[in-house]
């Protein structure tokens, strides 16, 4: 298979690349939001409790089962879940592990398009907020530019002129995206992540410091940075007997570390036998703790906090604080526009390592099942992720086109993903074998505890997860798609044919992978590869890997 050449340049370049695929926008605007909204200090406890028992342990599941895949000489997900689960039926759910990336690609490069348009916009002078009118003034106009920019207006607005500027920064990130894939695992994600992941880092300590430095507000001279912090990490221990803090909390972890993807997956499939799989995972893992905790949290709860109270973070969501709360922020500080220029192009830093872990699986799993070159590959993704974006680009009114999307294969399918593998890892695969796998030349130890909570503990907690999610909100998700009419929660129709239409390409898509899948499956077979795992792999001289 011509993509067995590929292969990670060395152990800090897979790991750097991991972290990157963790590191984005969630960790910088959603990670903050969901602590304030859910107790502060009190959100922390059960985020940790998530980090170390589910995101952490199944992260090292999904590190293993790659590269033992990646053993046999596969580097997809279906490849390699159909090796775990020993059959076809997992061959069939893998195909989720590259449908994810594939569909959240189609409107994450737009949001990443957003990040390099302000980042542009605040290096020529700001976005037009001004600092002199009265702060409810200030939040209209960060709202009014944000819904301009990206055309939430109406279907078709980025098309009607006076929104190019959106459409350029598309086009430059989309071919960024393209350039760095093509290039391959070492010379083009390896590289950028090495040098984009201390850049971002470099930045993050430059506007952290400032941040902790700013004055108090002088109408309000309790809001102030320690206050912000203490808002952070102070608990509110009534939020810990509600179980919306917990699952809030094992959704952000999930959201930030990547799990059940199907990026770590392929990452790791191009690793040797003896690559430190523990080692890399944890790594990778307090790497982006560090990103989303120390700076996500530390910068933009207390900068929000200082300028703009409790208000402006609880409530706004992942978006609204990233670009309606903080141009605000940005507008009161002196220098904001320079702070604003680093802030954003930071964010677009985040977006581009995750975004570069969204094509690479599609690209590996194409080269693997019709066994075609690179050059071929990275075209075919290209057309379906430039026809797929373009959707997004299109059905922009109320965000009901990509949003759709986001919550169906974004939200929903990443759990059901999670779910599956730890159930291959722990049922079909064998725990023990499965963390004696993953020993094979780690200097570290899993835990033996670990065992217990990759085969019971964790899929309990995903399938719980899983029905009471479906129960909440498929129903109205599916109303709102499908049924003329429909009413939210709040008594509005809500219904709009967008959202159908999204799900609708997002089924065609299911469809091609699943043939594309079925087609692979008979070219491995003919190739005398073992499919179902029913074998040891043959470790002879090893076929790309961390050097």
């Amino acid at each position: 298979m011509s993509q067995q050449k590929d292969g990670w340049g060395s152990r800090l370049g897979v790991i750097l690349a991991v972290a990157g695929s963790a590191v984005g926008l969630g960790n910088f605007l959603r990670f903050p939001g969901q602590a304030a909204a859910n107790g502060g200090g009190a959100f922390m406890i059960p985020y940790f409790c998530a980090l170390l028992f589910l995101g952490i342990p199944i992260g090292w599941a999904e590190w293993t089962m790659g590269r033992y895949g990646g053993r046999k000489g596969f580097h997809s997900a279906p490849a390699i879940m159909g090796v775990i689960g020993k059959g076809p039926l997992f061959r069939y759910v893998g195909v989720i592990g590259v449908l994810i990336p594939l569909c959240v690609y189609f409107y994450y490069v737009f949001i990443e398009s957003w990040c390099l348009g302000y980042f542009v916009k605040y290096l020529t002078g700001g976005i037009g907020v001004d600092p002199a009118a009265p702060m409810n003034t200030q939040a209209q106009q960060a709202s009014d530019f944000w819904n301009g920019f990206i055309g939430t207006s109406k279907d078709g607005a980025l098309f009607d002129g006076g929104h190019g500027g959106v459409l350029v920064f598309w086009l430059v990130t989309m071919a960024l995206n393209v350039w760095f894939v093509f290039r391959g695992l070492s010379k083009g994600i390896e590289n950028f992540c090495k040098w984009a992941m201390p850049a971002m880092a470099v930045i993050a300590i430059g506007v952290l410091i400032r941040v902790l430095t700013l004055p108090a507000n002088e109408l309000h001279p309790d809001q102030n940075v320690e206050s912000g912090l203490a808002y952070m990490w102070n608990p509110d221990f009534t939020k810990l007997g509600d179980s919306q803090t917990w699952l809030a909390a094992a959704g952000q972890i999930f959201f930030s570390l990547s799990v059940g993807f199907g990026v770590i997956i392929n990452y790791a499939s191009y690793m040797k036998k003896k690559d430190d799989v523990v080692l890399s995972g944890l790594t990778a893992s307090a790497t982006n703790e560090l990103f989303e905790v120390g700076f996500g949290g530390m910068i933009t709860i207390p900068a929000a906090f200082i300028f703009m109270g409790a208000t402006g973070i609880i409530g706004q969501g992942t978006f609204g604080l990233g670009f309606n709360t903080l141009p605000v922020v940005f507008a009161q500080m002196p220098g904001g526009n320079a702070i604003g220029a680093l802030w954003f192009f930071m964010l677009f830093l985040a977006a581009i390592t995750s975004s570069l872990s969204m094509l690479q699986p599609t690209l590996a799993f194409i080269e693997e099942a019709l066994g075609c070159s690179r050059r071929k590959a990275t075209a075919l993704v290209a057309s379906v992720a430039v026809a797929g974006s373009l959707y997004c680009l299109w059905f922009t009114g109320g965000t009901v086109g990509w949003g759709t999307i986001d919550d169906w294969v974004g939200t929903f399918l990443i759990v059901v993903l999670a779910f599956f593998q730890v159930v291959a890892f722990g049922w079909c695969f064998g725990v023990k074998r499965g963390l004696d796998e993953a020993h094979e030349g780690a200097q570290l130890r899993i835990p033996a505890f670990m065992s217990f909570i990759l085969k019971y503990v964790a899929p309990a907690y995903l399938l719980t997860s899983i029905v009471l999610f479906a129960k909440d909100n498929l129903g109205a998700w599916w109303g709102k798609a499908f049924v003329p009419g429909h009413k939210g929660a709040d008594g509005n129709v809500d219904y709009s044919p967008v959202g159908g239409y999204s799900l609708i390409l997002v089924a065609a898509v299911t469809v091609g992978l699943v043939i594309l899948t079925k087609i692979g499956a008979k070219r491995w077979k003919a190739a005398g590869l073992d499919l179902d795992g029913q074998r040891p792999p043959d470790d002879g001289p090893a076929t790309g890997g961390a050097r």
